[in-house]
């Protein structure tokens, strides 16, 4: 893995994968402010990267500074990255990395991240409705579904540790500490339409269930919301100029105490100066930053989207999320409704399934092919999950017709599994959030809103109090990076 980790990261490819999400794209998809475009430009803003890191960090910076001279930079369409080709989860289970975070950082940390997560879910779904968002917002219960006693016995402990540090109010139904925890697998059944084995002819080992746990999670079309919150701070005033890749940025050869340009920001349209940029290009990072170079580490993902068959005994829309935990790995799911009264089901995942855990998926930026492997066990897995009977296919050819869309996407993993924030050490003015590991969706909003709170307070000793320490990006941590793979995907011993 740290041979992944050491492999050159290249800009994004051209020509990826179309995403299920991407139908229909955003009016913002392929702008290009004009003015943008004439050589060197001045600005007090740049912002690289046009997902839900960088427009949260353009709206509340438009926001904080209403007459700021903001641009985006994007290197292909908008919102084209890890946000407009996720699985539309917003889902923490903060209780899976409870108890490490505890042991790791502290009971006071560990509050703050999994309390953190809980709020950022909370007011995504908050926010698409306040700003009337049409992004299909759903905040509603999850489901994980435990295939390994073990899994099943060290998550019913990290709840009770979970339970006893929050407070009384986090443990009412629907908070943060809230948790149901089933154990009759009769019931889980029948509760959550599944088999009590996992079917997936793909896997040599029949998994049987062992559990579940049920609490607050949702489900949201993450593209729609981006580009709406996008929209926005066109309105405000952001220029927006996509296609346009950023290849280096250095200290500014302009650099003038009457305007305060630091940075100059490369692309092939010409040179971006300012005093502040903001880095928010996820797994592509150290494309732009050589020093990051395995700290953080691109990492694909593969996600369908699938069809149930015409005699599926699934409820439709099916009322919660999912996810399918076993010994080493997972799948995450939501249920799309259609206009029809139908649904489609989005599963992503996969990863361990191949040989070693997927080293290979690691350290890539090529989101314009497919794991075979990944895509004949993806395939299998919602009848294996389900059961044929639930799933309701009625002949081979209608099996064939399962799958509607399989794209792939980057991710940016971490050595501690956590995200890097604020200003980057020794480069005053040069600002960073990215690294989230495949949790954006639960991390990202809170990380731009408090990323600006330091950009205010001109220094990460601004940083918010309840913004968890150990995601600031410091020089400690920095020369820990030492690569083995995702922290929630080790295979166990």
């Amino acid at each position: 893995m740290e041979e992944r980790a050491r492999i050159p990261v290249a800009p994004p490819v051209t020509n990826p994968l179309s995403s299920y999400w991407h139908d229909p794209k955003s009016h913002l998809a392929n702008v290009i402010e004009p003015n943008a475009t004439k050589g060197t430009q001045n600005y007090d803003y740049v912002v690289i990267g046009s997902g839900i890191s960088g427009t949260m960090t353009a709206y509340n910076i438009l926001n904080t500074w209403p007459d700021a001279c903001v641009v985006m930079l994007e290197a292909r369409e908008v919102c084209s990255g890890a946000t407009g080709r996720n699985g539309g989860h917003t889902k923490a289970a903060s209780y899976r990395s409870y108890t490490h975070h505890v042991q790791e950082l502290g009971k006071e940390e560990a509050l703050k991240i999994a309390r953190l997560e809980y709020a950022n879910i909370v007011e995504t779904h908050r926010m698409a409705e306040d700003l009337g968002l049409n992004c299909e917002s759903k905040l509603c219960n999850t489901v994980d579904l435990i295939y390994d006693k073990p899994t099943f016995e060290a998550g019913k402990m990290a709840i009770q540790m979970l339970r006893v540090d929050a407070e009384e109010q986090e443990k009412e139904e629907g908070n943060a500490a809230w948790y149901q925890i089933h154990e009759d697998i009769a019931d889980i059944q029948g509760r959550f339409s599944v088999a009590a084995e996992n079917s997936n002819p793909t896997i040599e080992t029949k998994e049987k269930l062992a559990g579940a746990f049920e609490y607050l999670a949702g489900r949201i079309h993450a593209y729609r919301f981006t580009t709406g919150l996008l929209a926005e701070c066109v309105k405000k005033g952001l220029q927006l100029c996509t296609n346009t890749p950023v290849h280096d940025i250095h200290p500014s050869i302009n650099l003038d105490k009457e305007n305060g340009s630091r940075w100059d920001v490369c692309t092939h349209h010409g040179i971006f100066t300012s005093k502040n940029v903001i880095i928010a290009t996820n797994g592509y990072t150290p494309y732009i930053m050589k020093e990051l170079q395995g700290a953080i580490v691109p990492m694909r993902g593969q996600i369908t989207a699938q069809r149930p068959g015409t005699s599926t005994k699934l409820p439709a829309p099916l009322p919660t999320t999912y996810s399918f935990i076993y010994r080493d790995g997972y799948e995450y799911m939501i249920p799309r409704p259609l206009s029809d009264g139908g649904q489609h089901i989005v599963i992503g995942g996969g990863l361990v399934r191949l040989p070693q855990a997927g080293p290979s998926e690691y350290g890539t930026v090529d989101d314009s092919t497919l794991n075979t492997h990944i895509s004949k066990y993806l395939n299998e897995s919602l009848t294996g999950y389900f059961g044929a009977e639930n799933w309701g296919e009625m002949s081979k050819e209608e099996a064939s017709r399962r799958v509607v869309q399989e794209w792939t996407g980057i991710m940016g993993a971490t050595t501690d599994g956590r995200p890097f924030v604020g200003e980057v050490p020794g480069k005053k003015g040069l600002w960073i959030s990215a690294g989230f590991n495949g949790h954006g969706m639960v991390l990202c909003l809170k990380s731009a809103e408090a990323l600006v709170k330091m950009m205010e307070a001109e220094g990460s000793k601004g940083k918010p109090e309840w913004f968890p320490k150990s995601f600031l990006i410091t020089q400690e941590r920095l020369g820990k990076c030492n690569f083995h793979g995702r922290t929630d995907m080790q295979v166990s011993e």
